[in-house]
């Protein structure tokens, strides 16, 4: 029994690991600009989180559709309106997205204004457990994108069927860590800015999401510059402009033409 699933496991993570061979494509792209309504999020002195999150939003969104016209766009908000953590992870999952991006302001208390700097965020390794449901809701879909015609779908009482649950998992991690590097990448060569690097931490949203997911700080709002900078008309479209080059370059590293 134990040889059989080693084998299955082989077979499985080969069939993983050559998701573009299958003609994976990225289609779908959910944005979420963090909080909202009666969430702020974090305060500068002249400014809320939730605004500057949706007005990166919106400009990327807008930015991915002209240069990227085949893919579809689903925005958590549009407005400024409150949407439940859950509800975030929740649409992106009833999407069958392939790729959410949020997006957020860091800060720090009083003492620790000078901080500064952007990090993209992505699911804690010790956390990934909770995406399982996700993936499950998912699986019919996900699976029949890549794997139903080998494995004849998804079978919650086969053994394989965690395998591949845990599979799934990894290269959801796995590529979520190399989308948000390429994200960092793009903010230090196009934008000269300090990067405080690429974290893994236990993000409610991150963790119910069913595909690659990350989170972007893209400055310090309790940082004076940054917050001037941040809420600056060319320094949102730097910073959506450098979240488009990352897309580009994934997009281009994970599908085969």
């Amino acid at each position: 029994m134990k040889i059989k699933l080693l084998l299955v496991a082989l077979v499985l993570s080969l069939s993983v690991q050559n998701l573009a061979a299958q003609g994976y494509k990225i289609t779908t792209i959910v944005i979420d600009p963090g909080h909202g309504g009666r969430k702020p999020g974090a305060l500068g002195k002249t400014s809320k989180e939730k605004d500057v999150a949706l007005k990166v939003g919106l400009k990327l969104g807008e930015k991915i559709k002209d240069a990227m016209p085949d893919v579809k766009i689903i925005y958590t908000r549009k407005t400024d309106v409150d949407v439940d953590l859950y509800r975030r992870a929740e649409i992106a999952n009833e999407a069958n997205a392939d790729l959410f991006i949020s997006i957020h302001c860091n800060s720090m208390p009083p003492g620790n204004k000078h901080v500064k700097g952007t990090e993209t965020l992505v699911a804690g390794s010790h956390r990934l457990k909770e995406q399982d449901a996700a993936i499950r809701e998912n699986a019919d879909i996900k699976l029949e994108k890549n794997y139903k015609s080998k494995y004849d779908g998804y079978d919650p009482n086969n053994p394989s069927s965690f395998i591949l649950l845990s599979l799934l998992k990894n290269t959801f991690r796995d590529k979520s860590i190399k989308f948000a590097k390429l994200i960092q990448n793009a903010y230090i060569s196009r934008d000269k800015r300090s990067s405080r690097g690429v974290k893994e931490q236990g993000v409610l949203v991150l963790q119910r999401c069913g595909m690659p997911a990350i989170l972007t700080e893209v400055g310090f709002i309790s940082n004076t510059e940054e917050e001037r900078y941040i809420n600056s008309a060319d320094g949102q479209n730097e910073i959506a402009n450098s979240i488009l080059a990352a897309i580009k370059t994934y997009k281009k590293n994970v599908e085969i033409k």
